[in-house]
């Protein structure tokens, strides 16, 4: 079932003395670590659909930057974090993810990536779904492969494809992302 992705201009970041974020209620890690190599959070937003607080996603990346071409272009290591403010099905994962995808590349990039696709659909599957409270990572690793964790633990296998990992960041920073406000949030640009 495709489902209209609608928001709401409600992304604000809120940064403590201590430089720690906070966005709506839900602490946010000023730092992340992937592959060995210290990372920055860059921006931090919440994710909506019609009036329904869905996540707070982090991006993370080595040095800060405003520019959604920069951030896709950089081979790595990034981190975009998904924080759930409400549970949501591993239908509703795969579904999210694909039309972010579809919405952001054509139907031959589509093809190319499908294998990779593929595996990020058995894996959100094999999560079986994610409850309020639970975090999902996608590392982009500079390998070229992206690994996807749940409260830290990795789940299934890493998925290799640089431009893969291009076509999935975009679901957030591409033209045609998943929510404005958040790409501007996660950019920041609050």
């Amino acid at each position: 079932m495709k489902r209209r992705v609608l928001g709401i201009a409600f992304s604000v970041l809120w940064l403590t003395a201590a430089g720690a974020a906070t966005v709506d209620q839900v602490g946010v890690a000023d730092t992340a670590n992937v592959g060995g190599i210290p990372l920055v959070l860059n921006g931090a937003g919440l994710r909506t659909w019609f009036f329904f607080h869905v996540y707070v996603g982090a991006l993370y990346l080595r040095a800060h930057t405003t520019s959604a071409a920069q951030a896709l272009a950089d081979p790595g290591p990034k981190r975009l974090s998904m924080t759930l403010t409400r549970s949501l099905s591993a239908d509703e994962l795969v579904d999210a993810l694909r039309e972010g995808i579809a919405r952001n590349a054509s139907p031959a990039e589509r093809a190319r990536i499908a294998p990779q696709l593929d595996a990020l659909v058995a894996t959100m599957r094999a999560i079986g779904g994610a409850k309020e409270g639970d975090r999902i990572a996608i590392d982009f690793l500079p390998d070229g492969t992206t690994r996807i964790t749940l409260d830290g633990r990795s789940q299934g296998r890493p998925i290799a494809g640089r431009r893969f990992q291009r076509d999935l960041l975009a679901v957030w920073l591409g033209p045609n992302p998943v929510q404005t406000d958040l790409k501007r949030a996660l950019l920041g640009g609050g």
